[in-house]
C-alpha cells in the first residue's frame, strides 16, 4: 500500500438547480478539478446529485432521463486521463425499472450500484418513483490501484436495522461512501452524527458521507448541506451547515491502521466469515501518469495528537475519574481476595510513588479498612534531596497513613565492601545495589505486618526497560502498569483538584513539577536533582507517542517517524525524533525480559503490556527489522 497507508478523501456538495441537469454536472465538474488540485484519490457527491434529489414526479419524465444519461457520458469523458474516482447520484434505467443510484466514474469507465431500502414515510415517497433490486449475495466492492478497497452505500440504507455498509466492511471494504439526501429537522443532525461514528467504529472503517445542500427545493423541507467523515467513530473532517456556497471537504484516512484494528479485533474477524470470498470486486483503473503523479504529490496532512494517551481537555475529570476508580477497584479486589488490610508502598516523593499511594488511599477509603493500615516507607540513599524527601513526609502526613524512614546509606555502602565494589564507582551496579535493597526492606516489611507490596512502576518505564530487574521492577501488585508518564501527572492533578485538603494539595503539586528521577546518584552541590531520567533515555512525551501507535497500530519505524514529525512540528527537530526513535525500538526489544514476568496489574487504557494478556513477545526477539529501517 502506498503513503503509509494513508488514502485521501472528500465529500462535496454542489450548488443545485432541481431538474437543471447541464448546471449540475458543471458544478459537479468544479468540485472534482478542485478535490484532484487537493490530492483526492476518491470523492463522493449527494444523492441524485446529476437531476437534484427533489424532482419528485419529474422522476417520470423522460426527458429529465435522458438529460441524466447524457450527463453521465459527459462525466465519463471528463474522467478520463484522471488520477480521482468520484461517485455522483443519478437516476438510472434498467429495464423497465427506475433505479436510485450511485454512478461509480474513473477514467471513462461508470458502475452503478441501487438503493437498497427506499423510504415511504412523511415526506419521503421514494417508492413513487423508484424501486429496489433484490439484495445480492455478492456485496459489490471497488478497488483502486493502491489496494484500497471501498463500497456505496445510499442514504436510507444506512439508516436501516441492517445496513448495506456492514455487509460490505466484512466483505472487505476499508472505505465506505454515503450518497444522502437527508432533510433537516431540529435534533436529528446529532443522531445523524451518533450514527455514522457508531457504524464507522462497528465497521472499522473509514466512512465519506455527503448530503444534499442548499439549491434543493425548500417546498415542504430544507436541506442544509452534510459533508462528514469519520474514521472508526473519530471524525476527520465536517462541512458547514445551512451554506448557501459548494463545499469539499478533504480528509485523510489511515486504511493500514484500520486493516490492523480489523486483524487484531477477533470478533470482527468471526464476522467477516467468508464473505471475502464472494465479493464481487471491480478493479477501477485511473490514469497511470496521473495517478503516480497524485501519489508523488501526497502529503500528510492530517493532524496528530502528540500526546495520545492524555484525555482531551473537555473529558478530561471524568476521564481521570474512571482511570482512578480502575486502578482502585484492581487494587480492591485483590486485597478482599486475599484478605489483607495491609500495604507496603515505598515513597520516593516522586510521581509514580505517589499516584500510587493516592491509589492505595482511595482503595482504602472504599473499603472501609484504616488508612494506618498503609505503610509508606521512605529510603532516603546517596542521591535523595531534600524536596522529595520533605514532599514525601508531608504527603504521608497530610493523608493520615503509618510512616516509616529507614536509610539505606549504611547497608548500602556495606553491600558495596561485601562485593568488593568501590562506591566512588556511579556505575549500574551503584545504582542497581540501592533499588535492590530497598525493594528487599519492602518485601520484608510486608511479610511483618502480613500485608502485600504495591508496585509503583508506571507504563512507560515498562516500555523502555527503565527499572532494576528484581528492584523496583517487582511488587505483589503493580497499580501503574498500564499508565503511562506523560498521563500519570494528570491523574495526580486530578486528585488535587477534587479529592485532598489544602495542604496535600500543595505537596501534590510541587511534586508534579519536580524532574523525573530515579536519585540514584548523588545531588549536586546545591543539593538539587543531578540524575534527570529525560536527559538519559529521552523524553517521555516522544516515548509515549512512539509506543502508542507502535503498540496499538503495529507502524513501521518509518510510519512513526512521519507522525512524530507530524505531532512534535516545531518542539523537536527530525534529527532528534529519529534519535530517540532509535532508543525507543532498542530499549523495547532489549527490555522484553523484563516484561515477560510482571506482577499483576489493572489495565486501564487500550494499550497494555502485560505478558498474560495484552502483549506476549520473545525475550530474545531481534530488532534488526526496526533498527534498520
Amino acid at each position: 500500500m502506498t503513503n503509509h497507508g494513508f488514502i485521501t478523501v472528500a465529500a462535496a456538495i454542489p450548488s443545485v438547480r432541481v431538474a437543471d441537469v447541464a448546471y449540475n454536472i458543471e458544478e459537479i465538474e468544479k468540485l472534482v478539478e478542485k478535490a484532484e488540485q487537493s490530492g483526492v484519490e476518491l470523492l463522493v457527491f449527494p444523492e441524485l446529485s446529476v437531476t437534484g434529489y427533489t424532482c419528485q414526479d419529474l422522476f417520470r419524465s423522460e426527458h429529465l432521463l435522458d438529460a441524466s444519461d447524457e450527463a453521465l457520458n459527459i462525466l465519463c469523458d471528463f474522467s478520463i486521463g484522471r488520477a480521482i474516482t468520484f461517485v455522483v447520484g443519478a437516476p438510472h434505467r434498467q429495464d423497465d425499472r427506475l433505479m436510485n443510484s450511485a454512478v461509480v466514474i474513473c477514467n471513462g469507465e461508470r458502475h452503478y450500484v441501487h438503493k437498497t431500502f427506499l423510504p415511504n414515510y412523511n415526506e419521503f415517497y421514494e417508492k413513487r418513483w423508484f424501486s429496489v433490486e433484490a439484495v445480492s449475495a455478492e456485496p459489490l466492492l471497488f478497488r483502486l490501484p493502491s489496494g484500497v478497497t471501498f463500497g456505496v452505500e445510499i442514504c436510507e440504507d444506512l439508516w436501516t436495522a441492517l445496513p448495506p455498509s456492514s455487509r460490505l466492511a466484512t466483505a472487505g471494504a476499508d472505505i465506505i461512501l454515503n450518497l444522502s439526501a437527508s432533510n433537516e429537522v431540529i435534533g436529528k443532525h446529532k443522531y445523524l452524527l451518533s450514527l455514522l461514528a457508531q457504524q464507522s467504529a462497528r465497521t472499522m472503517c473509514g466512512y465519506v458521507y455527503s448530503s444534499a445542500g442548499f439549491g434543493e427545493s425548500t417546498q415542504d423541507v430544507v436541506y442544509v448541506g452534510n459533508a462528514i467523515i469519520y474514521e472508526n467513530g473519530v471524525q476527520l473532517a465536517h462541512s458547514e451547515r445551512f451554506s448557501l456556497d459548494s463545499q469539499l471537504i478533504i480528509g485523510q484516512v489511515d486504511v493500514q491502521r484500520l486493516r490492523t484494528e480489523r486483524r487484531t479485533n477477533t470478533t470482527f474477524g468471526r464476522a467477516q466469515g467468508t464473505q471475502m470470498q464472494h465479493a464481487e470486486i471491480v478493479s477501477l483503473e485511473p490514469d497511470d501518469d496521473a495517478y503516480n503523479a497524485l501519489k508523488r504529490k501526497f502529503e500528510l496532512a492530517r493532524m496528530y495528537e502528540p500526546h495520545p494517551f492524555i484525555p482531551k481537555s473537555e473529558d478530561m475529570k471524568a476521564s481521570c475519574e474512571e482511570i482512578f476508580n480502575i486502578q482502585v477497584m484492581g487494587l480492591a479486589k485483590r486485597l478482599t481476595h486475599i484478605r489483607c488490610k495491609d500495604v507496603v508502598v515505598g515513597i520516593s516523593g516522586g510521581l509514580d510513588s505517589t499516584l500510587a499511594l493516592l491509589v492505595c488511599v482511595r482503595t482504602f477509603d472504599k473499603l472501609g479498612y484504616d488508612r494506618k493500615g498503609i505503610h509508606g516507607i521512605t529510603m532516603p540513599g546517596f542521591g535523595t534531596t531534600d524536596r522529595t524527601h520533605d514532599n514525601a513526609v508531608s504527603l504521608m502526613t497530610s493523608l493520615g497513613i503509618t510512616q516509616r524512614e529507614i536509610s539505606i546509606v549504611d547497608a548500602v555502602k556495606q553491600h558495596f565492601t561485601d562485593i568488593g565494589h568501590d562506591i566512588g564507582k556511579h556505575d549500574v551496579t551503584y545504582e542497581n545495589s540501592q533499588a535492590r535493597y530497598r525493594t528487599m526492606l519492602l518485601m520484608d516489611i510486608a511479610n511483618q505486618v502480613n500485608g502485600i507490596v504495591i508496585g509503583t512502576g508506571d507504563l512507560s518505564e515498562l516500555a523502555l526497560g527503565w527499572a532494576t530487574y528484581n528492584g523496583d521492577h517487582m511488587s505483589m501488585y503493580g497499580v501503574n502498569a498500564s499508565v503511562p508518564k506523560t498521563l500519570i501527572q494528570y491523574l495526580v492533578k486530578y486528585v488535587a483538584d477534587y479529592e485532598v485538603d489544602k495542604s496535600a494539595k500543595e505537596t501534590l503539586m510541587d511534586i508534579i513539577d519536580t524532574p523525573i528521577s530515579p536519585e540514584l546518584i548523588p545531588a549536586d552541590e546545591d543539593g538539587n536533582i543531578k540524575q534527570k531520567t529525560e536527559d538519559l533515555v529521552g523524553p517521555y512525551e516522544l516515548h509515549d507517542f512512539f509506543l502508542y501507535h507502535f503498540i496499538r497500530f503495529g507502524f513501521s519505524p518509518e510510519k512513526l517517524m512521519l507522525l512524530a514529525q507530524k505531532a512534535f512540528s516545531g518542539v523537536y527537530d527530525d534529527d532528534v525524533i529519529k534519535h530517540w526513535l532509535r532508543t525507543f525500538m532498542r530499549r523495547f526489544f532489549q527490555q522484553q525480559f523484563k516484561r515477560s514476568c510482571l506482577p499483576d496489574g489493572p489495565k486501564v487504557g487500550s494499550v497494555s503490556l502485560s505478558p498474560r494478556g495484552d502483549w506476549r513477545m520473545p525475550s530474545d526477539a531481534s530488532n534488526a527489522l526496526w533498527t534498520l529501517e
